[in-house]
């Protein structure tokens, strides 16, 4: 069996090893991120394709469809059975992946990729993933989406057993799991490392008999199952489907294993049966408009969130206007619901990426401006609402508060498309540290003060409950993961007990 690589780094030539788990202090607004720094990010994106002779074509497409769950960087790895294809690249998807000499290097009917959104420090090539692992039995190659919480934990283990890290993604304990089982066949061994971490993940992995796909036992993170011309299709959303023409199957469930062979798909439940705890920030931002997730429309839900906030929330005003492009399905609704017009009174320039100006302190205070410019022409004279779907740290929204009134508004008036977010994630989002998130210091009268605005209200969480199509959020055994909003964790969070000189509970952690 071989394995041909081929790595590279379009945008760092440093390759200094940073940490890649949220534990260690997230970097949302590092540097070289002037324009994103107030909204939360999505860190991963994983898609597979089985028994197709242009697997590494669709999965390269396939990824360009999941490019908002990461877009500093993407790899895939393919086989044709017997040898394993890897390139793995820092930048976009359709930067890296559309020259023809690059697919044509990935052999195989079957083949998996991902795109990554690091969480600290500058994207180093040894974080990358799909990682590869030369097994005595074949090798193995995995990519995850979503965080281990007990990742620092099995690492120091690991390595007191005498595994070496090639890196310092939560992934590669993973692999090392799987290589010191001592179970037997392949599919035990997997079963038997995924039994020791706890968090949040959804996997594909390949090897020399076929892909595998599998969801944590709450389902925090989500994958879905397609067919394309009698070739299986793992996503992380069902817009990766649509790009190649794959009609969806079903969700993988939460606890699912999947295993893809020649023979077919079996599908086995390793783990003790567990109340579903999907990520309800996927509605509210993460997710693509288009995609269908735990049988939900996205728009369709961000439109009902925007007329539960007007039904909360009425303001006096003569518009609507939404931060775009996060805010705009919540503030259709919102405008629907309140009867009030809705106006795109900022717009975005979509050609701003995300490193584009770093050079002096006069040239990033204008970051704002380079993303989104007020629509003079609708704003001025009037009161209006401003709806996003979340405030983070508050910067950007003091910004966009100011373009707004600068270009004539009467009156500002915020409406946020979530609750408040009060705490960290730990199952792979990347968000502050809870003191750097503004909802967690200040209360709502104080966040107005600071954004100046007339006034702000967020959606209550009973009303994010209702929009998904609950009645509402049942405190004793919630319908979601919401630990952003109420710091009720679904999971143990083994290393960040740890790092603060606790013992690891079920905890309101951070």
């Amino acid at each position: 069996m071989t394995m041909d690589t081929h790595h590279h780094n379009t945008a760092h030539d440093d390759m200094t090893a940073h940490d890649d788990t949220a534990q260690n202090g997230p970097a949302a607004g590092a540097p070289g991120t002037p324009f994103d720094g107030d909204h939360l990010h999505e860190e991963c994106g994983v898609f597979g394709v089985f028994g197709h002779e242009e697997a590494a074509a669709l999965t390269a497409l396939g990824l360009h469809a999941l490019q908002h769950r990461g877009q500093e960087a993407s790899g895939i790895v393919s086989s044709d059975g017997s040898d394993f294809f890897l390139e793995r690249h820092i930048g976009l998807v359709g930067d890296v992946f559309t020259h023809p000499s690059i697919i044509e290097r990935l052999k195989g009917r079957t083949a998996i990729g991902h795109t990554r959104y690091s969480t600290t420090g500058a994207p180093v090539l040894q974080n990358v993933q799909p990682m590869f692992a030369e097994f005595a039995g074949g090798g193995f190659a995995v990519a995850h989406n979503g965080n281990l919480t007990n990742a620092r934990v099995l690492k120091r283990t690991l390595q007191g057993r005498g595994s070496i890290f090639q890196s310092t993604s939560d992934t590669e304990t993973i692999i090392h799991l799987i290589a010191t089982s001592n179970r037997g066949p392949l599919i035990d061994r997997l079963v038997d490392a995924l039994r020791q971490i706890e968090g949040a993940y959804a996997i594909v992995a390949l090897w020399g008999g076929g892909m595998i796909g599998c969801r944590d036992p709450l389902g925090v993170r989500p994958l879905v199952l397609g067919q394309l011309d009698g070739a299986y299709v793992l996503a992380s959303e069902t817009c990766a489907l649509d790009i190649i023409g794959a009609h969806y199957v079903r969700d993988i469930e939460p606890g699912e294993l999947v295993v893809i062979t020649e023979g077919g798909i079996e599908s086995l439940r390793p783990f003790q049966p567990a109340r579903p705890r999907f990520c309800i920030f996927e509605y509210v931002y993460f997710a693509r408009p288009d995609s269908i997730v735990e049988g939900r429309n996205i728009y369709s839900v961000r439109k009902r969130i925007g007329a539960e906030l007007a039904r909360e929330n009425p303001a006096p005003a003569d518009l609507v206007v939404p931060v775009p492009d996060s805010g705009t399905p919540a503030a259709i609704g919102y405008a629907q619901e309140a009867s009030l017009p809705f106006e795109l009174g900022i717009i975005r320039n979509h050609y701003v990426g995300r490193t584009f100006i770093q050079p002096t302190d006069s040239i990033r205070r204008m970051g704002v401006k380079l993303k989104h410019n007020a629509n003079r022409a609708m704003l001025e004279g009037k009161r209006v609402v401003l709806i996003d779907d979340s405030i983070v740290r508050g910067t950007t929204s003091l910004k966009i508060v100011e373009m707004v009134r600068d270009a004539g508004a009467t009156e500002v008036h915020m409406r946020i498309a979530s609750p408040p977010t009060t705490d960290s994630c730990f199952y792979g989002v990347d968000t502050p540290e809870k003191s750097k998130l503004i909802a967690s210091r200040m209360s709502v009268e104080e966040i107005a003060a600071f954004i100046k605005v007339d006034s702000l209200a967020f959606l209550s969480i009973d009303g994010l409950y209702r929009a998904v199509g609950e009645a509402g959020r049942n405190a004793r055994e919630p319908q979601f993961c919401d630990a952003c909003f109420t710091g009720d964790y679904p999971t143990r969070l083994t290393d960040r007990q740890e790092e603060l000189g606790r013992k690891p509970l079920l905890a309101r952690a951070s």
